[in-house]
């Protein structure tokens, strides 16, 4: 189990925090990657937001799997709504 340490972090008169680098590395985060930021109850939480859009893409796999649809009949469906979409709109101009 890690233990939780908390640290020390001093806003600043813009508003700003540094982050340590321990902080950082713990979170395989770096210089110009986006946090997404949230208060939960009385507590600021951050998240590096491609953990967010990891687990976004997690979720939807794991309704693929449950829905028993494959990647190929995905795929496929795809490619039929997408002819179909280029035949309404260039046959409508034609």
């Amino acid at each position: 189990m890690v233990e939780k340490k908390a640290i020390d972090v001093v806003l600043r008169p813009k508003r700003q925090i540094t982050l340590p680098r321990e902080v950082c590395d713990q979170l395989g985060i770096g210089p110009g990657d986006v946090l997404e930021v949230s208060v939960d109850e009385a507590r600021l939480v951050a998240r590096p937001k491609k953990t967010v859009a990891l687990e976004a893409l997690r979720e939807i796999q794991q309704a693929f799997e449950r829905s028993g649809i494959t990647k190929e009949e995905l795929q496929e469906a795809g490619r039929q709504a997408r002819e179909e979409i280029a035949r309404e709109r260039f046959s409508a101009r034609a």
